[in-house]
């Protein structure tokens, strides 16, 4: 085999792998999605492109620290990214302009501090899974309006968004608009594991109860 058809395998493997990590990501199997995204960073670690979405597979996966290390080989690759600046945002010591806002408008409201690092995680997050896509913020209110919306909404608490509008000082409209791109992006569920904050998660009873219905059907089944 030349070298030209080896390299043409090589790729080809790496493809397939990427096809089945990226499927494995939509369907939140994160584990398999990880091995995958490793194995075709090891095949190629030159391709920017793939250790972006390794960081993203990582970061669902909250697995920050080694998302950090995957998007620095991916600057390293890509120093001129039109991604670039967000992505140095993620490494420096001060907040950004979000979460400036969003840290002084629901310390100011008397919000838990669990629920404030909630929704600094939830930020931290979006920035990451966005990946290649750039991302504008002319207004750093109306995403920490849409990200302290959530955050509550995911908690259930209850909020009234043109109060919550008149805090950050933008529109019910935007707000809405930006809490469901941060939901579609994400994809966020109530009381969702990443963001709930309280003592007993609901989602654990829904859990419980699967895990019962599933042994009383195996047990109406076999016995």
């Amino acid at each position: 085999m030349s070298p030209d058809q080896s390299a043409a395998v090589k790729r080809r493997k790496a493809q397939t792998i990427y096809d089945k990590a990226l499927a494995a990501y939509e369907r939140w199997d994160v584990e398999d999605a990880v091995k995958g995204l490793e194995a075709v960073v090891a095949l190629h670690p030159d391709n920017a492109t793939y250790h972006m979405r390794l960081a993203q597979v990582l970061s669902r996966a909250g697995d920050f620290d080694r998302a950090l290390r995957a998007l620095a080989n991916y600057l390293r690759l890509e120093p001129e990214s039109k991604v670039a600046s967000r992505i140095e945002q993620l490494f420096a010591s001060g907040m950004d302009p979000v979460e400036n806002v969003i840290t002084e408008r629901m310390t100011a409201t008397h919000l838990p501090i669990d629920l404030i690092g909630a929704a600094i995680q939830m930020w931290m997050e979006f920035r990451i899974s966005l990946g290649e896509e750039p991302l504008a913020i002319p207004k750093p209110e109306a995403w920490a309006a849409a990200v302290d919306y959530t955050v509550r909404k995911v908690n259930l608490h209850d909020v009234v968004l043109e109060e919550l509008a008149n805090t950050y000082e933008t529109s019910a409209e935007t707000i809405r608009k930006h809490h469901e791109t941060l939901v579609t992006r994400l994809d966020i569920m109530p009381c969702d594991y990443r963001y709930f904050t309280g003592k007993q998660n609901p989602l654990d009873k829904l859990v419980e109860a699967a895990e019962l219905l599933e042994k009383l059907e195996d047990r109406f089944r076999h016995e």
